[in-house]
């Protein structure tokens, strides 16, 4: 497998596999595994995975040398195939992967040391054609790419990544977030009345705070609040293309996948699941452990522990129910 990544090491043995993912093989065999890749492609020097019965005709015909897979699936697969049996097949495997690729998470970024005596003691990476307004204040070990503008007064913390083409003003970012390439935050919502023929665009007084370890992906638009703040809770991780409105609060260890809308003034519990390209009215409160499907509409507030879908949003019961031939 060719890709941009540089490999730490050369091998592993099937014996280290209990130090990264505390899997092990009773069996006293010495071979190398070299790389990793997918059950389809991987060649008999390399270890994969398999956790889903969509893979399981791979999986009696991968040339895999080891293979960290579901008890359940064991009996599909290749004889060949060492097999190491894995509660979270997949997690385990990925461990091994940044075993082997410890930089794969890190988008390649061509930044540069700045210049800046203050920001060199602070271990500051800034990028080409990048602007930081000097009332802008940057934690140590932060990164920050290329043609990125941090306006007045922002504030960001400690290690934190901040990709190519992003436009933050309006903001306080907490430690270890990661702000993906193509990026606006704290812009002005999308608020205003028309009075005798003119618009009257709502002020936006509030801010947008992104709590610790939090992550957002590519392409997002996260609106300021109006009066209150908008804000993403610790841990939260938002995938690409996601517009998030004036005063949205999302909880903390929430998860919601590309092309979700959440209008204003929602309110989203803590750990959320919120599928692609679901949509979600304004002024309405979501309640903690909710899963919402993909293109769902949801138009009214969802207690704690539902699982809905569908348009309008309803219990996953009734969805079933009222979509069976």
């Amino acid at each position: 497998m060719n890709n941009f990544f540089h490999k730490k090491i050369k091998f592993i043995l099937l014996e280290d596999l209990e130090k990264i993912c505390n899997l092990s093989y009773k069996k006293k065999i010495k071979k190398k595994i070299l790389n990793v890749n997918s059950i389809k492609e991987a060649s008999n020097s390399e270890i994969t995975f398999l956790n889903s019965s969509n893979y399981l005709k791979d999986a009696m015909h991968t040339n895999a040398l080891v293979c960290i897979i579901n008890k359940k699936f064991k009996k599909y697969l290749n004889k060949k195939t060492i097999p190491l049996i894995s509660e979270q097949p997949e997690i385990d495997f990925y461990k091994v992967v940044n075993f082997f690729y410890p930089n794969s998470n890190v988008d390649n970024e061509n930044v540069i040391h700045s210049k800046n005596i203050n920001l060199i003691k602070k271990n500051i990476f800034i990028g080409h054609n990048t602007l930081v307004d000097k009332t802008a204040e940057i934690g140590n070990g932060t990164k920050i790419g290329n043609n990125v503008i941090i306006k007045p007064n922002v504030k960001i913390g400690n290690n934190c990544l901040i990709g190519s083409n992003v436009i933050i003003s309006n903001a306080l970012i907490g430690d270890n977030v990661i702000i993906k390439s193509g990026t606006l935050i704290g812009q002005t919502g999308f608020g205003f009345k028309y009075i005798d023929k003119t618009r009257l665009n709502f002020p936006h007084i509030g801010r947008v705070v992104l709590e610790n370890n939090c992550q957002i992906g590519s392409l997002c638009t996260i609106d300021r609040g109006t009066l209150s703040d908008t804000v993403v809770g610790e841990f939260s991780t938002i995938d690409n293309q996601v517009q998030i409105a004036h005063n949205v609060k999302i909880g903390s260890f929430c998860i919601i996948a590309s092309q979700v809308g959440i209008a204003g003034s929602t309110i989203i519990g803590n750990n959320v699941l919120i599928g692609g390209q679901a949509g979600i009215s304004h002024h309405l409160k979501i309640g903690n452990y909710v899963k919402i499907g993909g293109k769902s509409g949801v138009v009214s507030s969802i207690d704690d522990n539902q699982i809905v879908m569908g348009y309008p949003a309803k219990s996953l019961r009734e969805f079933v129910k009222q979509n069976k031939k």
